[in-house]
């Protein structure tokens, strides 16, 4: 089960409807031209446009399959006594001093450039459940951080 926000599921959404609608019909029409050009078995742009129908076909049913097990959470219902998803965590380095923000969220709606953050990232798992003033000590690849929830909002 994938929990998102509803404007994330509705980003997943209108892309299933764009790869179903404009893309794969684009395919298609890559693939009979191609066909249309004589000799399959030495034609380049037919394997391609056909290696690229798998590959959005795959694209195609891994998004329905996130859909499927999506489960939509009422952002109203959110608490901020402790860290959970779709929380805006505001946290402070202890070893450095550093600041930053992420905002935890499903593994489909992360985006570091938004300062999103899967709640299946080493960080999000780490913080979980974690109240104002807590100090979590998180193993991340580089090695071991101590992070300081310093606020959670929504």
């Amino acid at each position: 089960m994938a929990y998102m926000s509803e404007e994330g599921y509705k980003k997943l959404m209108a892309e299933l409807r764009e790869l179903e609608t404009v893309q794969r019909p684009e395919i298609s029409r890559q693939i009979a031209e191609a066909r249309d050009k004589g000799d399959l078995s030495e034609n380049a742009e037919y394997d391609a446009a056909k290696e690229a129908q798998g590959m959005l076909e795959m694209k195609i049913n891994k998004l329905k399959s996130i859909i499927a097990d999506a489960k939509i959470i009422d952002e109203s219902k959110l608490q901020t006594e402790s860290v959970q998803i779709l929380n805006k965590v505001e946290l402070k380095n202890v070893k450095n001093g550093m600041k930053m923000v992420y905002t935890i969220v499903s593994e489909s709606e992360a985006n570091l450039k938004e300062g999103k953050i899967s709640v299946n990232t080493p960080i999000a798992r780490g913080l979980l459940g974690k109240k104002v003033g807590d100090v979590a000590e998180i193993q991340v690849p580089q090695g071991n951080i101590t992070l300081e929830v310093v606020g959670i909002s929504v």
